[in-house]
């Protein structure tokens, strides 16, 4: 692969996270400059780290029983990894949307806004990368040498970093624009979750 094509890859990968990083800058009422590198940072990590698991799943399958069991191996892994991806972020989504509404329902005095939390942001980190691990497996068909594998997730991981911050920012602006309304952030946020879930299915059975 040449370089701007890791890069277009390390972009295209990258939108997922950007994604749920706008859905942390919204529905997080606590965030500040530590925990938007934090999030970042996890992010990053992780959209390096599953593409990695991957290609290594590959070459050590291939290794045992050959390029052919090495390939059946890498196309089951992509089927499965997508779905996990999926229920995450279905379930992280509808559990935002649910208490947002109970939220509305509660006294002014009563009403909880939305924390950071290292857990759920690990969720997100996990749930955003996971699908990344069938890049790896592309990767591995196409890959000269081993060695390349490390530059390639470290631009990646770079790319996600960035473009994560990007979407922090700008979520946390919108956020501001609701003027303390985090009910309505939360069913947003839930619903930009929902929405990248089917979307991660739909792109994959669809090779988009």
């Amino acid at each position: 692969m040449s370089f701007l094509e890791i890069v277009l890859l390390g972009i295209a990968l990258s939108m997922d996270a950007f994604a749920v990083a706008v859905t942390s800058g919204l529905v997080y009422h606590d965030i500040n400059t530590k925990r938007s590198l934090f999030i970042a940072g996890v992010f990053g990590f992780m959209q390096a780290l599953m593409p990695l698991i991957g290609y290594w799943l590959v070459e050590g399958i291939s290794i045992i029983v050959g390029e052919a069991g090495g390939a059946k191996a890498g196309a089951i892994m992509s089927q499965v990894v997508c779905w996990i991806a999926f229920v995450l972020l279905l379930f992280i989504g509808t559990k935002m949307i649910i208490e947002a509404i109970k939220n509305m329902n509660k006294a002014p005095e009563d009403k909880e806004q939305k924390a950071f939390t290292i857990k759920e942001v690990l969720y997100f980190g996990v749930a955003t990368s996971i699908d990344a691990m069938a890049a790896g497996v592309a990767m591995h068909s196409g890959m000269s040498t081993n060695t390349l594998i490390w530059l390639h997730v470290a631009i990646i991981m770079i790319i996600t970093f960035t473009i994560s911050l990007i979407g922090l920012f700008l979520g946390d602006r919108l956020e501001k624009l609701f003027k303390g309304k985090f009910e309505i952030t939360g069913i947003i946020g839930g619903a930009i979750l929902i929405i990248l879930a089917f979307w991660i299915i739909i792109s994959h059975y669809l090779g988009l």
